[in-house]
């Protein structure tokens, strides 16, 4: 029992140390803070400007830096006198007091709460409120400003520094209008690459039909003859009989089925198969319905055999004469085109 309740109490402490943590980190002095109103001793306030002339500023990097900077803000633009930059501790006393140092100097802060602070110098007690808006704007531009500019000049020979909203936006939008333009550009060089590769694509298909069509014209007449005979021999040989059953009654044909015609093709036109894949990449259904054409089966049972309606089988060969001869053509164009060649 005294194990489990000391387990429980420990616990207990750490979740504690871990929201007092948290809470901690939550809080933190880094952006810009801007002050707002004054105390002096003598019971005398004193209010900061807020808007266009004289807005004191400071830039906290986190809890161990700040810089001080005095601006005026006329219109789009803002003028930043860069002041000074101080190391920064802080010492946690509890109850929202801390013990602020700059370069070393200790001076009391209180935490009014997340936006606002009151840090006393000398005796006047100053408060500060975090403005979220100028932090995410320029924040960190104005913070390495001024520490270049101390960095390099020193705090005797500083200069005033003018930031403007207007070039800001100007530079954004030049800058959007070269990544669009140099986007284009890439697209454009996308598009003429693939227009060339297409021209290219192009006059080889019409060079290679003009030599399907030239072999068709020019063949000597005892070579016709000649290949007529094989394909007459083949289409009344038993094994043309057999497949020419099988695709009459439907039946599936396998992977080595197709082996096989092709095979029987290749003994009668020893090019056909090669020329036909070189013309266009098609995909199997449309490669099959070629083959079946050239083995003179009739449309409806070329539906049979690949399980398609005819209207789809009219559709491929249609589609087939479009794309390879690059204009409108019927299904019976593509099987005369087929039945030509030859070898």
């Amino acid at each position: 029992m005294k194990k489990i309740l000391f387990i429980l109490s420990m616990c207990s402490l750490l979740l504690g140390c871990s929201k007092v943590e948290k809470k901690q980190k939550e809080f933190l002095l880094q952006g810009v803070w801007t002050a707002r109103h004054g105390e002096f001793p003598t019971g005398e306030t004193w209010d900061y400007p807020t808007e266009n002339g004289n807005i004191f500023c400071r830039i906290f990097d986190g809890d161990s830096m700040t810089y001080k900077c005095r601006l005026s803000v006329t219109g789009g633009s803002m003028v930043v006198l860069p002041l000074e930059k101080c190391e920064v501790t802080l010492i946690n006393k509890g109850r929202n007091d801390i013990l602020y140092l700059e370069d070393g100097d200790p001076h009391p802060l209180t935490i009014i709460n997340d936006s606002t602070i009151i840090i006393q110098k000398n005796g006047v007690r100053n408060t500060w409120v975090r403005d979220d808006k100028m932090t995410q704007e320029w924040g960190a531009e104005m913070r390495d400003l001024i520490a270049s500019e101390l960095d390099s000049k020193g705090e005797s020979e500083v200069r005033h520094y003018v930031l403007s909203s207007i070039e800001r936006q100007q530079e954004s939008t030049i800058h959007q209008f070269v990544y669009t333009l140099l986007g284009l550009v890439f697209v454009l060089m996308i598009l003429a690459q693939r227009a060339f590769a297409s021209q290219r694509s192009k006059r080889r298909l019409q060079r290679q039909l003009q030599q399907i069509q030239e072999e068709h014209d020019t063949r000597p007449q005892p070579i016709r003859q000649a290949m007529m005979e094989v394909e007459q021999a083949f289409f009344v040989s038993d094994e043309y009989a057999f497949l020419h059953k099988r695709i009459a009654n439907g039946e599936h044909l396998k992977e080595e089925d197709w082996e096989e015609v092709e095979r029987q093709l290749k003994l009668v036109y020893p090019g056909f198969t090669s020329k036909l894949r070189s013309l266009y990449r098609m995909s199997e259904l449309e490669y099959q319905v070629c083959l079946l054409i050239k083995l003179r089966i009739a449309p409806k049972d070329i539906a049979n055999i690949l399980f398609r309606d005819v209207s789809t089988i009219s559709t491929v060969r249609s589609r087939l004469y479009q794309k390879v001869f690059g204009h409108k053509g019927g299904a019976k164009e593509w099987d005369e085109f087929i039945l030509k060649i030859e070898s």
